[in-house]
């Protein structure tokens, strides 16, 4: 039975007693799904699960792919063929050394539709890329062959909602081949997860770090300095801020709204950090009225972007209408073009696309960690005083994504997680209506732009058509993106160098300070 709220802070105080002193609680808004690396998964679980797990690339701060488990990676003339050298001395937590057979045993337990992993879809071809050929030609060289060159693969693989393609020991499953929990390589190894409460990882002793001083994104340095992490479930945002301040958590994501509070307190520290999640308007352009580019262009000159985003971060945030994040390695000059707020130039766009008036229905919902309703309200304000009949309905989450999946709405103010490539942020929302309704951008010019910064692995040539597709998008408005995630994080003041990234929080950066 799930325990009640104060029951799981009891148990937190409990565990801040002297013998655990050392040791850092970590809020979850939710408990996790399960322990199994890309199946059955949310952020949640990713958070937990890739503190235990690793995989042969990940990403680095900027969203471009490096090295990991792999110690070098190398890519074939023909751009087809990657091999992968792996790093000497890495120990699962078993104690069993890392070798190619590990990672070829983990592909194809990917591979078997009985895992249901997430991403199986993104390499056996159904999705374009298939991987024809896995090979160990030796215990430390790894070979994977694909049927056509990808630039997106190693970012595929490094993907958190993959897991990470984690490499794990076979003593990860059960004698049956069922799953029974994550024997990795990561800094921390299982401990204990009482469902409902809180999970607690055990500082892995064998643990093998790349070189240098700070953790870099998913890479870098991670030699995990407390013993001990435990992920708390704490759903309550009110409840959150008073563990904080009591000590019973050390470190949680807090509302926006709690920063000028928080930052007062003498015990804690608050912080806020950028994610590449994008907060978006999207129209359904094959709608009567949202189907004239007019009317859309006219939407978005009558918002005030800046203010619209100030608003909605408490003035944190930082307007961005690109598909590529403002951290991105991708992000130049090209990226910063934006829409100007222009009310008089929407009111002559509303007359040449024939407006009278009509509603347009904005869907939104009220979820705590996403602007989605905030927004739709400044946007209906700002669209009714150009004179556009906006009207906001507000529906549960669960069912405003049936509708997105769907394409069964004409205006909505949604979410999209982290897409660290630009092709696979762009990917998010461009693609064929007619097969795949979600999409919200069906362009076939914009597809094959799309397809091309897919393939080729040239940073020079792909900034092009990354510059070009961003134009294009401006120019026929499939939908606003208005701004990337900007999350407040707060810790106590006895922890240092826990700082999150993508809205995940990395335990192997934290350190227990005393007076």
């Amino acid at each position: 039975m799930k325990l009640s709220i104060a029951t799981a802070l009891g148990a937190a105080l409990m565990a801040a007693s002297p013998a655990a002193a050392q040791g850092v609680t970590v809020a979850l808004n939710a408990d996790i799904r399960s322990t199994n690396p890309g199946v059955n998964r949310d952020d949640n679980t990713d958070a937990v699960v890739l503190h235990m797990v690793e995989g042969l690339v990940g990403y680095r701060q900027n969203g471009t792919v490096a090295p990991l488990l792999a110690e070098s990676v190398q890519l074939s003339p023909d751009g087809k063929t990657y091999t992968f050298r792996l790093r000497p001395g890495v120990k699962f937590h078993n104690g069993a050394a890392l070798t190619a057979d590990d990672v070829v045993w983990s592909w194809n337990r990917y591979m078997d539709a009985k895992t249901d992993w997430r991403c199986r879809t993104e390499f056996d071809g159904r999705s374009g890329l298939k991987v024809e050929k896995i090979a160990a030609p030796d215990a430390s060289t790894v070979t994977m062959t694909l049927d056509r060159p990808s630039a997106l693969f190693l970012d595929s693989l490094a993907r958190t909602d993959c897991g990470m393609t984690a490499i794990l020991h076979k003593d990860s499953v059960k004698a049956d081949g069922s799953w029974d929990k994550p024997v990795g390589t990561g800094p921390f190894k299982f401990g204990e997860w009482r469902r409902g409460e809180a999970v607690t990882l055990a500082r892995f002793d064998d643990y093998q770090s790349l070189p240098g001083e700070k953790p870099d994104g998913l890479v870098g340095a991670k030699r995990a300095a407390i013993p001990e992490v435990k992920f708390l479930v704490v759903p309550d945002a009110s409840t959150v801020k008073a563990a904080l301040a009591s000590g019973a958590v050390d470190v949680a994501q807090v509302l926006d709204s709690d920063v000028p509070e928080l930052a007062k307190s003498k015990t804690v520290e608050v912080g806020l950090f950028p994610s590449a999640t994008k907060h978006t308007f999207l129209f359904q352009t094959r709608d009567p009225l949202l189907g004239n580019v007019k009317l859309r262009q006219a939407i978005a000159a009558s918002i005030d972007m800046p203010q619209l985003v100030a608003a909605v971060s408490n003035g944190n945030g930082k307007a961005n209408n690109s598909a590529i994040a403002l951290t991105s390695a991708y992000y130049k000059a090209a990226q910063r073009e934006g829409y100007a707020y222009d009310p008089a130039k929407a009111q002559k766009l509303l007359k040449e696309a024939g407006y009278k008036g009509e509603t347009i229905k904005i869907i939104a919902n009220k979820r705590v960690h996403v602007p989605s309703f905030n927004a739709a309200v400044i946007a209906q304000a700002m669209m009714q005083a150009v004179g556009i009949n906006a009207e906001i309905e507000v529906l549960e989450w669960a069912t405003q994504l049936d509708r997105y999946n769907k394409g069964n709405y004409q205006m909505m103010s949604f979410s999209y997680s982290a897409r660290l490539d630009p092709a696979l942020s762009f990917e998010q929302f461009s693609g064929p209506k007619d097969t795949q309704p979600r999409k919200v951008w069906d362009d076939a010019e914009a597809q094959a732009l799309l397809e091309k910064a897919s393939t080729i692995s040239d940073e020079a040539e792909r900034q092009k058509l990354f510059d070009e597709l961003h134009k294009r998008q401006m120019a026929t408005t499939p939908l606003i993106i208005f701004a990337n995630g900007q999350e407040a994080w707060a810790h106590t003041k006895r922890v240092q160098g826990a700082e999150p990234w993508e809205g995940k929080p990395r335990a192997w950066g934290a350190r227990v300070v005393t007076n």
